[in-house]
């Protein structure tokens, strides 16, 4: 084997399978005998793929609710990511949204970090996590004063992966604003098999997601009340109550469901919304696999996969978050003629085979530069 021997995963959590989950799952089908490190894991709440290895977990792991609260640990998790012990593994390969890739590895280890995003709850969303309305009073109390220490920690440990792969040109100029370090770009891998070409319209919009503030489901929620339109949103989170109590009896919330049952909402639907701004955004690529159009917020990684051309349109881009701009683009979306099968051969692009073939090759090309003598980065 030309690449490294013994891999070390390390990711921030492992609670349930969300994107960065599945970022995982498929680097663990890419190097089947690697390890994985991480803050908290829940258990049987990981695919199989991933709960067949090995995982090692932090102090955290044995704190009152840590699988269930972990967020209020957040002022330790420097402290806990730094305890994990990476000592005899060739290459350690982070997934981070947090604090991933500040984990130390010993000289003569190779780490790579996919990254997600940087922590965005102490940079550009601090406001969407704690502002008025969104934490109480002594969280956003607590966190006005841990901010500005924790993202000088945040800065200072970005120089701990010696390459950074980004999962968007938008988080990598993210990377580069915030930590000043450069990175390739690697999109996420999409389970687009999964997904099958469908030329049927049920009559509703659709949304999947986390229910969490930052999303901006609210949006969608009242866009479609306002508008008397038929909105299904399949999803869990805390901002549950707060989107049920501004629904009208157009909007029907599902809950999480199965992934079969997801698809078939996808396949009936006129169209997906993606009312938040996202690092990436694999609901748009799955929805497009469905041939069906997205309408999307036009920030973040929307911007690269919602495309309006004359030779491919894939979605309706709007261009302020409120409900005004969306019911308008809800409006436009309704008089264009979508061409499935062109928008299912974009989607093709971003599947999982691919990333799987693309890592494979980056992290056996990175191993072999390095071997040949990359300055070691200190920590």
């Amino acid at each position: 084997m030309n690449g490294p021997q013994r891999i070390a995963f390390v990711h921030d959590w492992l609670i349930r399978m969300r994107g960065g989950e599945k970022v995982l799952e498929a680097l663990c089908e890419c190097f089947p005998g690697a390890e994985i490190f991480t803050l908290v894991h829940k258990q049987g709440s990981m695919s199989p793929v991933i709960a067949a290895h090995q995982i090692h977990t932090s102090f955290l792991q044995s704190l009152p609710g840590s699988t269930k609260q972990y967020q209020y640990y957040l002022p330790i998790f420097p402290a806990a990511i730094a305890n994990l012990n990476l000592r005899g593994f060739d290459c350690t390969i982070s997934v981070s949204a947090s604090v991933a890739k500040a984990v130390p590895t010993p000289p003569g280890t190779l780490h790579i970090c996919y990254c997600n995003t940087p922590m965005r709850y102490i940079w550009d969303q601090f406001e969407e996590y704690f502002g008025p309305g969104r934490a109480g009073l002594p969280v956003r109390a607590a966190m006005s004063i841990l901010r500005r220490p924790l993202q000088r920690w945040d800065v200072r440990t970005a120089s701990r992966p010696h390459f950074y792969i980004a999962n968007s040109h938008n988080v990598r100029r993210r990377i580069e604003r915030i930590y000043n370090r450069s990175a390739d770009v690697i999109y996420p891998p999409v389970d687009t098999s999964r997904f099958t070409l469908s030329t049927h319209d049920d009559g509703y919009y659709l949304v999947v997601s986390a229910l969490v503030a930052y999303k901006r489901v609210d949006l969608a929620v009242q866009a479609a009340t306002e508008m008397g339109e038929r909105l299904i949103v399949v999803g869990e989170g805390q901002d549950i109550d707060r989107l049920r109590a501004m629904a009208g009896p157009t909007v029907e919330f599902t809950g999480w469901r199965p992934d079969d049952e997801i698809r078939d909402y996808y396949s009936g639907c006129r169209a997906v919304l993606f009312p938040g701004e996202e690092d990436f955004g694999i609901v748009p690529v799955e929805a497009m696999a469905s041939g069906k159009p997205v309408v999307a917020f036009g920030r973040g990684g929307a911007l690269e996969t919602v495309i309006e051309t004359d030779e491919l349109r894939t979605g309706v881009l709007f261009h302020e978050q409120t409900v005004d701009s969306l019911s308008a683009a809800l409006r436009t979306v309704r008089e264009i003629n979508f061409e499935g099968t062109k928008m299912r051969h974009f989607a093709l692009g971003f599947d999982r085979e691919v990333f799987k073939a693309r890592m494979v090759a980056y992290v056996g090309r990175r191993w072999s530069e390095f071997k040949k003598g990359l300055p070691q980065v200190s920590i």
